[in-house]
């Protein structure tokens, strides 16, 4: 941004930051509310969020997820209880492992976005 339009830029003006704020939406009920916490605070840990972005590509199981993120078992399959608690993700039983899939890409994206957010800096 040159020097003149730096001067004549109103202090508030947010024009050369990142994007608009949208408008403001419908006020919700507090069920809907509470229910949207519940989630994103399900997918607030940085293992979740990384088990969520491995599942991204295709379904894995405890072992994939232990080797591909450096985590423990217990530990990985502890935030995979949370995830599938908060219908994040779901299992499924092939022979003696339980296979793991994200429940629907729109949660994904919520944490792809989010990720992508903090790569691009302030």
């Amino acid at each position: 941004m040159s020097a003149a339009t730096e001067a004549t830029r109103a202090p508030d003006d947010h024009s050369g930051d990142h994007h608009p704020a949208p408008e403001p939406g419908p006020v919700r009920d507090q069920r809907t509310l509470a229910a949207a916490g519940d989630l994103l605070r399900a997918l607030a840990a940085p293992v979740r969020i990384a088990i969520v972005l491995q599942l991204l590509e295709h379904s894995r199981c405890v072992h994939d997820l232990v080797d591909a993120l450096g985590v423990a078992q217990p530990l990985i399959s502890q935030h995979l209880r949370v995830l599938k608690s908060a219908g994040v993700v779901e299992g499924e039983r092939k022979g003696r492992e339980v296979l793991y899939s994200l429940v629907d890409d729109h949660l994904a994206h919520i944490v792809v976005d989010a990720v992508a957010h903090v790569e691009e800096g302030p």
